[in-house]
């Protein structure tokens, strides 16, 4: 099972007794290396077509049985507060629920389980106890519904399938004509979304077992049939039972009656060919007068029979070994998954490689099958009817239809995949993007999958799922994508940010701008996280809203929270430069007095008096004006000491002055390459404004940013590269 050997509960809620007890029941594995994998896999919600996902918002738990046991045990709330403080907590859930099981309380229980279900509904061991906790209580009934829903979330489990089927023989009347018919339905429902799995063995030793006991041999012979085409991992028992089952009956009991017909023809003919050349070398050899002797019309002899045999198993052992040969394909990749099952404990990183590997090959055999379907070792028709008769199920055939059985297969991997790393965003996404080429909903089906059930709390792949919609023109449902995230994780800036951007992409600047107004209003009690948004905002309204004023206004306002914010300071210079030079010359000047005036670090404050300088030197209207400001900017160079003028005037390496004199790190002089030649005075630098670096960025380029504690840092990069005096000493 997929947590033997644990001493632990499981993520899968196997305890080690219990899994003890399943080990016996599991059929004796065959002597290979690959003995000791998991029985337990992956998670598709089949259709006949394909696997298709349940759709999360159609899960929900059974109604809970009514019962007349009284007050909960003693320590259930707390434990039930807890887990329900802390949802992300597995110990927690697995600590509520194995308190339930020792006070053996069943509202208890079934409350707990409940809860844990919907909110980590691939532990498969779970759904088992749930259904035995209502089987116990007498709630047959509840007891089948609860292995439904869980076979609706996790359909590859074959373990529930297999406990599912043996609920129902425990609790149908098998005298009943629909009994059986309803039994064999399941089973059917169950090789369909199970059967394609490797470790689906158990599955159709059980079909083939329970037709043999309803005494029909000749579906026993077809379901063996069926698996003999499976890929699994114990392929080679299947053809000993398929052996001794043969050999263990008549052919007429065990074949279809086509079949027997057209063997038993050709066996007749091919023996009484034999008997004639027999007869002719015995009449030779006979005495004068002695006659044959007379063998009976239509008499099916002990000899013809085991030549019906030999022809059967001629034909079944090229099924077989092309068979083989698909298990050998795949037997590596098999072996080196060592954990099949869901847990909440992180995979190494072989693990995960070992997925993406299995993943690129199965896919390229899919492409490889594609480019050529005349393959000269395969039957050009085998692999579009490999599925159906696996399943059995009548399908029509569709010149265009997207999924062929290759596909089939790797679309039942993904879904393996999933259940062992399902809480990883890089699986998931993978998946869509496959799916995405031949089907938009099955796609969306996924991202719904993974961000409403498995991973509520990761922001990227809901932002994925966001693009993926807005891609594809439905802005509704990537409004609410988005919107849903930020309930979830609220205070998360990227988020803000792409909602403002959608809105604006959408032609809703309004909507846009009231988004980043709130966002500003909301983080006043965060000062940095305020500043960024007020840049933002000031941005919007400058480029789109054409509206320099209130840009202006948004800027000043949050300089009256975070005087010592740099950037805003910057932004409020660059939409000052930005403008008519003949009108804010003024306006310039005061932002660089603001910024001198302001608790900014030495080197900061240098780079706002050359900017005011560089500025005069360009836009000014009389020498003096420009000598005046020069004359500023050589006192502040003089004040701060010898040390920052010499790092202006390039004497210094600007390494060394990567630290300012409170020793508070600084990212500007690393910007600039030690080796860059020195700048031209009459170079202009380029407009933050204008080209920052969020525009010079990729559009999901923000994660570092957001990385930073307490947002700590924009990451722009510094536009100024003065690395020498701007006019020689005085």
């Amino acid at each position: 099972m997929a947590a033997e050997g644990c001493e632990e509960m499981s993520g899968n809620g196997e305890l080690e007794e219990s899994s003890a007890m399943e080990a016996s029941e599991d059929p004796a594995a065959p002597p290979t290396e690959m003995a000791d994998l998991s029985e337990e896999n992956g998670s598709p919600a089949v259709a006949p077509e394909v696997p298709v996902a349940p759709d999360p918002a159609t899960f929900s738990m059974p109604p809970a049985a009514e019962d007349e046991e009284g007050e909960l045990p003693a320590d259930f709330e707390r434990l039930w507060k807890a887990a329900h403080d802390n949802p992300q907590d597995f110990t927690g859930w697995t600590d509520l629920l194995q308190y339930c099981e020792q006070e053996g309380h069943v509202t208890a229980s079934r409350r707990a389980l409940e809860a844990f279900l919907v909110r980590y509904p691939l532990c498969y061991g779970y759904w088992k106890k749930y259904a035995d906790l209502e089987r116990r209580a007498g709630y047959n009934n509840k007891a089948e519904e609860v292995c439904v829903q869980g076979l609706q979330v996790i359909p590859l489990s074959v373990d529930l399938w297999i406990h599912y089927i043996n609920l129902l023989l425990g609790t149908l009347d098998m005298n009943l004509p629909e009994s059986p018919t309803r039994i064999r339905s399941v089973f059917e429902d169950a090789v369909l979304a199970a059967g394609l799995d490797f470790h689906s063995d158990r599955l159709w030793d059980l079909y083939v077992e329970w037709e043999k006991e309803q005494g029909n041999m000749k579906n026993a012979t077809s379901v063996l049939d069926r698996v003999l085409k499976v890929p699994t991992q114990l392929y080679n028992t299947h053809y000993e039972k398929f052996k001794e089952h043969l050999n263990g009956h008549e052919p007429k009991e065990v074949l279809s009656t086509e079949e027997y017909e057209e063997l038993r023809a050709l066996c007749r003919q091919s023996q009484k060919a034999e008997r004639a050349e027999q007869a002719q070398e015995e009449e030779e050899e006979r005495p004068p007068g002695e006659e044959e002797p007379a063998t009976p019309e239509g008499t099916d002899t002990e000899e013809l029979m085991q030549k019906i045999r030999e022809q059967v198993l001629i034909h079944r052992d090229k099924v077989y070994q092309d068979n083989e040969g698909e298990v050998r394909k795949r037997w590596h990749f098999e072996d080196a998954i060592k954990r099949p099952y869901f847990h909440v404990k992180p995979l190494d990183r072989l693990q995960l490689r070992s997925w993406h590997t299995y993943l690129d090959w199965e896919t390229a055999q899919l492409n490889k099958d594609t480019k050529d379907p005349q393959d000269p070792q395969q039957d050009p028709n085998q692999a579009a009817t490999e599925v159906s008769e696996v399943t059995a199920q009548p399908q029509e055939e569709s010149e265009d239809a997207p999924v062929t059985h290759d596909d089939y297969r790797v679309r039942i991997l993904y879904e393996r995949c999933l259940i062992a790393c399902a809480l990883y965003e890089e699986f998931w996404i993978r998946y869509t993007q496959y799916l995405e080429v031949q089907s938009v909903d099955e796609a969306r089906a996924v991202f719904k999958r993974a961000c409403e059930v498995h991973l509520m709390y990761k922001p990227n792949i809901h932002m994925q799922w966001a693009t993926f919609e807005e891609r594809h023109g439905d802005l509704t449902e990537a409004r609410r994508v988005l919107e849903a995230l930020e309930k979830t994780l609220p205070g998360l800036a990227v988020v803000r940010l792409r909602r403002a951007a959608l809105e604006r992409r959408a032609g809703q600047l309004d909507q846009s701008e009231a988004l980043l107004q709130e966002a500003v209003a909301e983080s006043k009690e965060k000062p940095t996280l305020h500043a960024f948004y007020s840049i933002k905002l000031a941005r919007l309204l400058l480029k789109l809203g054409r509206n320099p004023s209130r840009a202006r206004r948004v800027l000043q306002e949050a300089l009256e929270i975070s005087p010592d914010n740099d950037k805003l300071h910057l932004n409020l210079l660059e939409l000052e430069v930005s403008g008519d030079p003949w009108a804010s010359t003024e306006a310039v000047q005061e932002c660089v007095t603001r910024a001198l005036a302001a608790p900014l670090a030495p080197h900061t404050k240098i780079l706002f008096s050359q900017r005011g300088l560089q500025f005069a030197e360009d836009y000014s209207n009389s020498i003096q004006s420009v000598l005046s400001v020069y004359e500023e900017h050589q006192k502040l160079l003089r004040e701060l000491g010898g040390t920052k003028r010499g790092a202006e005037n390039g004497d210094e390496d600007p390494e060394k002055l990567s630290k300012s004199e409170d020793g508070s790190a600084v990212a500007v002089s690393a910007q600039v390459p030690p080796t860059m030649p020195h700048v031209p005075i009459t170079t202009p630098p380029p407009p933050v404004m204008g080209t920052d670096a969020s525009s010079q960025a990729a559009y999901g380029g923000y994660s570092s940013w957001y990385q930073q504690p307490q947002y700590g840092s924009y990451g722009y990069q510094n536009t100024w590269n003065y690395n020498q005096g701007y006019y020689p000493p005085s």
